[in-house]
């Protein structure tokens, strides 16, 4: 998702609030003048009668202008608390009416699915349209967000996405499984520490068998191919049991992986480590190449194997192994409990025979 400038920024906030950006200059001069005719106005914002009538039309309409009985009519503004509190007031109702459409929509889209197996997984082509696929389904969410990040990519990670920000605010979970690989192309402060202080969650593994998006348990995005140097085609899946499956493997994942423990995160240690230790340790943990990690550190490798040799000193440590057990002692990485997976169980003695 792209920035905008400034203007763009203005407007958009201007539409949401239902107020076009003459609408907020009128009532900015209302508001300065206390009252004032429409010929008086016109003088100060530059319009013609017939444009400043229907301006103060829509702010007498939307109750932030009051028009009196005199003649020549005088307009007032309504305090700016009230009005525009009003106003926003109507606007967040009209989003939570479209908000209980999308459910009703979204309903009777899954049963309509329902009777049409090839409609519960589709193919979406081309790079641009796997992007904005994958935004619309996040914009979407109401619950979680669970994905497992690894190459290719439909578009290059950079910042934190702004969707991603935005929902974290809401209150949405984001639950997020990191290819090892996936790490050394992210930037640590503007995406990956930021989205961590923001509440993500976040664990690595060593390899993960393949890229997914898992929103609310209604919706996934798998890409077509793993091993193409880009997303050109990716399936998305509506409920059935392929959805559950993925749902499975993720959750199989993130038992497995190894929380990733960089500042922002609960599981960083501040008191005890400097920032620059905490993402060395962290980093390390996920078993990233020394070239990889100084790279994202933005150290040389010799100021790396330097930084490593003075941590692994303030361990007590002789080897990397010493260090990451030292590491794990003090409770300065954080090791995931898993359930121990369960065989099937063999029948007894005879059991076969009856």
């Amino acid at each position: 998702m792209l920035v905008g400038t400034p203007g763009e920024s203005r407007c958009t906030v201007l539409e949401l609030a239902g107020l076009r950006e003459v609408d907020v200059e009128v009532y900015r001069a209302v508001v300065d003048r206390g009252a004032a005719t429409a010929a008086e106005l016109a003088g100060v914002v530059g319009l013609s009668r017939q444009r400043l009538a229907s301006v103060l039309l829509v702010l007498c309409r939307e109750g932030l202008v009051l028009r009196d009985g005199s003649r020549p009519a005088r307009f007032s503004a309504v305090a700016p608390e009230v009005g525009l509190g009003l106003l926003c007031h109507r606007r967040e109702q009209e989003l939570e009416r479209a908000r209980l459409l999308a459910v009703e929509l979204q309903e009777r889209h899954r049963l309509a699915l329902g009777g049409q197996p090839g409609g519960l997984v589709e193919v979406v082509h081309g790079a641009a349209a796997v992007a904005g696929r994958a935004d619309r389904m996040i914009q979407a969410a109401a619950g979680e967000v669970c994905f497992v990040d690894k190459p290719p990519y439909a578009r290059s990670p950079s910042d934190l996405h702004p969707v991603e920000r935005e929902l974290l605010a809401r209150g949405v979970r984001f639950r997020g499984v990191y290819d090892r690989t996936a790490l050394e192309l992210h930037d640590l402060r503007a995406d990956l520490e930021l989205g961590l202080s923001l509440g993500e969650e976040a664990r690595v593994v060593t390899d993960a068998p393949l890229k997914l998006i898992l929103v609310d348990d209604a919706m996934a995005l798998v890409p077509l191919h793993s091993h193409a140097p880009s997303v050109e085609a990716a399936l998305v899946v509506h409920p059935c049991a392929l959805l559950g499956a993925l749902r499975s493997l993720f959750e199989f994942l993130w038992c497995d992986a190894m929380p990733l423990g960089l500042p922002g995160s609960p599981q960083a240690r501040t008191e005890l480590l400097s920032t620059v230790d905490m993402r060395l340790l962290a980093l390390l943990t996920t078993g990233m190449p020394d070239r990889g990690i100084a790279k994202q550190l933005g150290m040389s490798y010799r100021t790396f194997q330097r930084r490593l040799h003075e941590l692994m000193g303030v361990l007590g440590a002789r080897t990397r192994f010493q260090a990451g057990l030292q590491a794990a002692a003090r409770g300065w990485v954080t090791v995931p409990v898993t359930q121990p997976r369960t065989e099937p169980r063999q029948p007894a003695d005879g059991a076969a025979s009856r």
